[in-house]
């Protein structure tokens, strides 16, 4: 039994143990919410226990959530049973599409599920009886749930320990059941329940995401792939930083380490083993850099320390000539390579090669290089106890040559390889604790970009330290499978894996939307999403070849970026709706910046998940012109992180489109319509009216209209509205063109205490703001003078 009261962090709500009822109840053979029927047809050896977990100070006798499980005829290591049957109820779900990534999918009956299910929302009915309500499978000992279908619209839960040796029969918390008014509040509240309960995790809102959050980065993956070399890495900077867009961040992907085929000797690096794939197979055989960096020889004049070499060398000679750049960090695999660690290798924690499998619910996922070649060549596991060896090894060197951080990728591979380490869960558990020990002690406790980690097992027992991670899966300039419609239709599946995965994901992790290349033809399109996700940006152009023009919408001249306050997630009308490929729905994405929201809307439609041929395919069908409407009322206000709006009493709302460069007026409920060919967006900066009651003038601050997130340029706004004055002063971070709505023209404008000369069009003052300089944090104070 946990304590009576536990707090989890100072700024999340307190839970109260001792809670003995719940609004989600078993009547006979029906799972009620609200005494609305959720599930029917119930069997007979489902139990549902009322949360005892409340929220403190609230005049309430139950809570709004249940635990389910139940009773099987034998001890098993993987249990599919149905929990009742789903008809008629319109939901929304995020299921693993591939071994790695998960994205969204909806349906009404229990039938249209998919495999691998993670979380599903029920929608609430047209009268508000029934509430929304969450179906969230969670842990219980060393098994781990998830969702299916079952026959006859029942929903199934599968819960397995991944090892034969691993049995049970008797759950009481395999499915955590939460019922709520706000779709996005549910979430919230039934993983603050989770985190109590299970005790493995930390929230979001518990941590710190690393610095890399707000600066513009570059990778190097798609610009070298396997073949990146310091020379290389240099040139690429290099050319971001004359074009006027220098990086804060680069991150040398794949290609650094030293590893080896199971055909090379021990002592031999694969050194040609460059194609797509083809380091798949191979292991690691050290720590150190390979001999790409390993040989390098700085072309300064050595000083007192000797010559610079190697990758130390390398990275203090990057920083030193490239000031801005202020975090380098480097790939590596989970297992420390792709097939994990060569066994046998003097000075190396012992390995052995470990044959994976894949469970009946991963056979069901999109076919994938990746798994097929690490199931073909098994990968070089170091035991559970040794884990802390592999990773201290790894991140002591790093750390030792001037290395921020890491992205740790191919991180769900454990629960194929998990039969003879106690089951999946208790092998995660330990190398997840190995993996936090590391990054706290050599990373600053969160100097780490997790990849390819979409399923519960690491959401519950890998974010204890971890706080920034992917939420979509890669962005593909093109379409490995070959379908030259790919390099758009594919574009569209990634804004939705991100902003849907994000609605789930972002309670354990800063969402991480990828990066991109500035010359893709759909560059402009994922330049605008990632700019309002509220995430890291960055790019992987090939050296010498950039967009400087769309990079400078994104990027100020000190390598910082205007970051949302907030993470991006999808409208509450989009929730249950297809925006992929049933021709008629716009992806609306909402965000918070300091003293305004914004919309995001994207035309998707063209492609995604094919349940029958069990992969993503073109729906070209689909893709054609969208119209949607848009609103002040599709921003949720209320959910930010530090929420300093407050729309209570606003009548009237500035929207600014920034494709139509066009200032629209509305009332808080009032709607808008666009229309968006295929791949295309518009971004609209809504801003809260206030009105200078002395001079009876209406305000509201817009931002850099020549950056994508306008808003986020706005860092203070103070109103001085004394007898007889009336002025505005606006703190804006970046430099160009800065505007604002007011109702009247002002008499004059100053920045920095300056007068200066400004514009008055279309309801908008318009000023330019030359950059001040970093020693200001490139902050400039408008004032406004009516």
């Amino acid at each position: 039994m946990a304590p009576s009261l536990i707090k989890a962090g100072s700024d999340i709500m307190e839970l109260i143990d001792g809670f003995s009822g719940s609004t989600i109840t078993l009547e006979g053979s029906n799972l009620l919410a609200n005494g609305h029927v959720i599930l029917s047809d119930v069997p007979p050896n489902i139990t549902v226990i009322p949360s005892p977990y409340g929220a403190a100070g609230k005049s309430i006798t139950t809570t709004p959530g249940c635990f389910v499980g139940f009773d099987a005829d034998q001890a098993k290591s993987h249990h599919v049973v149905p929990v009742g049957k789903l008809k008629g109820i319109r939901f929304m779900s995020i299921f693993r599409f591939k071994v790695w990534w998960t994205t969204h999918w909806i349906g009404t009956n229990g039938g249209d599920l998919e495999n691998e299910t993670q979380i599903v929302i029920l929608d609430k009915s047209e009268d508000g009886g029934r509430p929304y309500v969450l179906l969230l499978p969670i842990l219980e000992g060393p098994f781990r749930g998830s969702l299916q279908p079952g026959d006859d619209d029942n929903v199934d839960v599968c819960m397995e320990s991944g090892s034969t040796k691993v049995t049970g029969a008797s759950f009481r918390s395999a499915l955590y059941v939460h019922a709520g008014d706000d779709p996005y509040s549910l979430v919230k509240d039934a993983i603050k329940v989770a985190r109590v309960h299970l005790g493995t995790f930390k929230l979001l809102k518990e941590k710190t995401p690393p610095g890399i959050v707000d600066k513009f980065g570059w990778c190097t993956w798609d610009a070298f792939y396997l073949t990146v070399h310091p020379q290389g890495v240099w040139e690429g900077v290099k050319g971001l930083v004359d074009g006027g867009c220098p990086p804060g961040l680069v991150l040398i992907d794949d290609g650094w380490q030293s590893i080896s085929h199971d055909d090379d000797p021990i002592s031999e690096e694969g050194i040609n083993r460059t194609s797509a794939g083809e380091q798949m197979p191979c292991r690691l055989i050290k720590f150190e850099e390979n001999y790409k960096f390993r040989d390098y020889e700085s072309p300064k004049k050595p000083g007192s320390g000797g010559a610079r070499k190697g990758m130390s060398g390398f990275i203090r000679d990057l920083k030193e000539e490239f000031k801005s750049v202020d975090y380098v960090y480097v790939w590596h695999a989970f297992c420390g390579y792709w097939g994990g660690l060569k066994p046998d290798v003097p000075g190396m924690p012992e390995a052995r090669i470990v044959s994976p499998k894949l469970t009946p619910g991963l056979e069901k996922t999109m076919e994938d290089l990746a798994v097929d070649k690490i199931v073909n060549n098994g990968v070089g596991l170091v035991p559970p106890e040794m884990a802390d060896q592999m990773y201290e090894g790894l991140h002591s060197h790093l750390e030792s040559v001037g290395i921020d951080g890491v992205k740790v990728d191919v991180i769900h591979l454990l629960e194929m390889l998990c039969e003879d380490y106690g089951g999946r869960v208790e092998l995660a558990k330990a190398y997840y604790k190995a993996l936090t020990s590391s990054v706290r002690k050599h990373f600053k406790g969160n100097g780490v970009i997790a990849s390819m980690e979409h399923c519960n097992d690491f959401m519950f027992l890998g974010t204890q330290a971890i706080s920034l991670g992917r939420v979509g899966d890669d962005f593909w300039c093109t379409d490995p499978s070959g379908d030259p419609n790919g390099t758009f239709w594919l574009q569209g599946c990634h804004m939705v894996h991100c902003a849907y995965n994000s609605l789930w994901m972002g309670n354990f992790i800063h969402p991480d939307w990828d990066m991109f290349q500035s010359t893709h033809p759909c560059a402009e399109f994922h330049a605008a999403s990632r700019a309002i996700s509220g995430g890291p940006i960055y790019v992987s152009d090939s050296v010498g070849k950039h967009n400087f023009q769309l990079l400078k919408s994104l990027v100020l001249p000190d390598g910082s970026i205007l970051r949302c306050d907030y993470y991006a997630l999808p409208t509450r009308d989009c929730l249950f709706e297809d925006p992929l490929h049933n021709g008629k729905t716009m992806l609306k994405i909402w965000n918070l910046n300091k003293f305004t929201g914004v919309l995001g809307a994207f035309n998707c439609q063209g492609g995604g998940w094919c349940r029958e041929t069990r992969r993503n395919k073109c729906a070209s069908e689909h893709s054609h012109r969208v119209t949607a409407t848009v609103s002040p009322a599709d921003i949720e206000w209320k959910h930010g992180t530090n929420p300093i709006i407050s729309i209570d009493g606003v009548r009237i709302f500035a929207l600014y489109m920034f494709r139509e460069k066009k200032l629209l007026l509305s009332k808080p409920s009032g709607a808008i319509e666009i229309s968006l060919e295929p791949f295309n967006f518009e971004l609209l900066t809504v801003s809260p009216v206030t009105v200078l009651a002395t001079k009876s003038v209406q305000f509201a601050p817009i931002g850099l209209v020549n950056m994508l997130n306008t808003g986020g340029a706005i860092q203070s706004v103070e109103f001085n509205d004394g007898a007889g004055a009336g002025s505005v002063q606006v703190g804006v971070k970046g430099t160009g063109e800065m505007r604002v709505f007011a109702s009247e023209k002002p008499k004059s404008c100053r920045i920095n205490g300056k007068g200066v000369e400004f514009s008055y069009e279309g309801f908008m003052v318009v000023i330019q703001v030359p950059w001040p300089g970093s020693e200001s944090s490139g902050i400039s104070m408008i004032e406004y003078l009516f």
